[in-house]
């Protein structure tokens, strides 16, 4: 490829790459809240607050404007006759009656400033209402006149030139701006609050059998039970549960049915070789009857893992049950069958950790992990502790360990590994796979790691 078409493609490239990194969606995402509820109280309150603030925006800079522009314009009519009225008469005296006149039918306050003046200035237009009366008065009065809305709370002072001096009038408030401004802006808040109460209570009630559902399944997936959930709320979430139920039920009767089955299968086994293991009994002991004694106790322990994996232990209920008891339990189980094994093991655990669980099914799971671990090491150290919404049990030991690739290997089922670390040797394969079945019908899980002692680290992960 020439250097023209490598420069070429790269710029076609770079306009795409800045395209898809300045999406302005992707950034929003980021903000969104993450649960139902939060993005449906979006979708609810966000068009209504916009248009709250579109009509908001509409009446101030519309309505109020010209409302405050028409009040305005009276006003300025009322200084145009003032000061038309008072240029044209000659005594002070009916000057002074004048004022008196319009103060009391205007409802203004007139002060006579005699000899002052009053100079063109820009007039100061922060808000609607100084824009309206700097628009009307320049417009309709022609002497030179000033305003100031700040000075004080409850009036206008508008400053105007006339003969001989100054007028200075102090104009109520309310008779240039709208008096229901406040009420509107409470109203618009109200209402929102309001809305966004009623849109709270409806969504939690529509959101609640959807929680529901959620922590069925999640239930249901840890091996818990859960007789009590049924379906309510909106049709559409109704129809998942009433599907979510039929679900469960054909697991249940599935593995109901399966262990039924394999029961059948264990006993119709089994006496066969209690037959054998009778007749080889009978006869003379000598190394052939020896063998054969050790072949049918290597069936019937293969047969066993056989019915173990498959089983499962589905029917076994779940209940809560003291971490620390229970691997003390597990323990003694795993070093019944090695001599000095209680020795070789110490066992690390969070006193008063309650967790839900099947008991015999997990008891299998760790002291088949427990049973791996003397068996390819001398010390063994057993640890159990939370980590937010996980208990984590570990079993390390300081034997020869497995290769990092070749540790999810030994999960599968009727694979025994090569190395000279054999965590299935003398079976058929399935140790770890029982175990990990075992802990993902709890909801968790089994992984291997190194451990700081140099072997194998066996981590258990279940859910609370």
């Amino acid at each position: 490829m020439s250097s023209s078409q490598t420069a070429s493609s790269e710029t076609k490239a770079r306009p795409r790459a800045r395209r898809v990194s300045l999406h302005p969606f992707r950034a929003l995402k980021r903000f969104l809240p993450r649960g139902l509820f939060g993005r449906s109280l979006i979708i609810i309150v966000a068009p209504v607050v916009i248009l709250q603030a579109i009509v908001t925006y509409a009446f101030f800079e519309r309505h109020y404007d010209v409302v405050t522009s028409r009040m305005a314009r009276n006003v300025a009519g009322d200084v145009t006759y003032l000061i038309k009225q008072h240029n044209t008469l000659e005594t002070e005296a009916e000057r002074q009656q004048l004022r008196e006149v319009a103060a009391r039918s205007f409802g203004y306050t007139i002060f006579f400033l005699p000899g002052e003046y009053v100079a063109r200035a820009k007039p100061q237009t922060r808000s609607a209402l100084d824009r309206a009366l700097a628009r009307v008065l320049t417009s309709q009065v022609s002497e030179p006149t000033n305003f100031d809305t700040n000075r004080y709370p409850q009036y206008l002072e508008i400053k105007v030139q006339v003969s001989q001096g100054v007028l200075r009038l102090l104009v109520p408030l309310n008779r240039v701006t709208a008096s229901n401004a406040d009420i509107f802006i409470l109203w618009m808040i109200g209402s929102s609050l309001v809305l966004l109460a009623v849109a709270i209570i409806f969504l939690r009630n529509q959101i609640k059998p959807i929680e529901h559902l959620a922590l069925a399944a999640e239930s249901f997936g840890k091996g818990r039970a859960v007789p009590d959930f049924k379906p309510h709320g909106a049709a559409e979430v109704r129809r998942a549960a009433s599907a979510f139920i039929q679900m469960r039920e054909r697991i249940e009767r599935h593995v109901q049915q399966r262990t039924e089955m394999l029961a059948g299968v264990s006993h119709d086994l089994k006496t066969p070789l209690t037959r054998l293991r009778l007749q080889i009994a009978m006869l003379k002991e000598d190394t052939d009857t020896h063998a054969m004694g050790a072949d049918l106790a290597q069936m019937e322990h293969m047969l066993n893992e056989y019915l173990d994996f498959a089983r499962g232990e589905g029917g076994e209920g779940a209940e809560p049950t003291d971490i620390a008891l229970f691997l003390e339990e597990a323990v003694r189980d795993a070093s019944r069958a090695r001599a000095n094994a209680a020795s070789r093991i110490k066992l690390i655990a969070t006193p008063h950790l309650i967790l839900p669980m099947k008991r015999k099914a997990l008891k299998r799971c760790l002291v088949n992990l427990i049973d791996n671990a003397l068996k390819y090491g001398n010390q063994v150290e057993i640890t159990a502790r939370q980590t937010g919404r996980t208990v984590n049990i570990s079993i390390e030991d300081d034997g020869p360990g497995i290769p990092e690739l070749q540790r999810e290997e030994a999960f599968r089922p009727f694979h025994r590994l090569d190395e000279s670390r054999n965590l299935q040797s003398g079976g058929v394969g399935l140790g770890l796979a029982i175990a990990r079945d075992i802990a993902r019908a709890h909801g968790g899980d089994v992984v291997l790691e190194q451990s700081w002692l140099g072997g194998l680290k066996a981590v258990v992960r279940l859910p609370i």
